[in-house]
């Protein structure tokens, strides 16, 4: 699905260790911009979801005086999905449990930078 502007940022997310997709998301309605992701996984639901979540994190950090959303962390059973926004995209990886999650932070954060912060 990878095309062109954001496709050297999902190429960059996708080859850290442990990274499984790489998706870039319009911040408002949840649709895929463009992907990375292997067969079987439901990346539509995926983008979705992380957008509502986004969402409503602005929206407690708003609430709570804490500043602006830097980087989202959802930990499960089998592994983690991590997302940082621009105001008009998330960039999200999903990743399994051996995944160096400073690293894919690091790298999250920097990919915010280059598709404009």
């Amino acid at each position: 699905m990878s095309a062109h502007p954001f496709a050297a940022v999902l190429q960059r997310l996708t080859r850290i260790r442990g990274v499984l997709a790489g998706l870039i998301v319009d911040a408002r309605d949840g649709v895929i911009v463009d992907a990375i992701v292997p067969v079987g996984l439901r990346a539509e639901v995926v983008a979705a979801l992380v957008a509502s979540l986004v969402r409503k994190a602005r929206q407690s950090a708003r609430s709570a005086h804490a500043g602006r959303l830097e980087f989202l962390q959802l930990d499960a059973e089998q592994g983690c999905v991590c997302a940082v926004a621009t105001e008009e995209v998330v960039l999200v990886a999903v990743a399994d449990p051996r995944t160096n999650l400073a690293l894919l932070r690091v790298e999250l954060l920097s990919a915010r930078a280059a598709v404009g912060a």
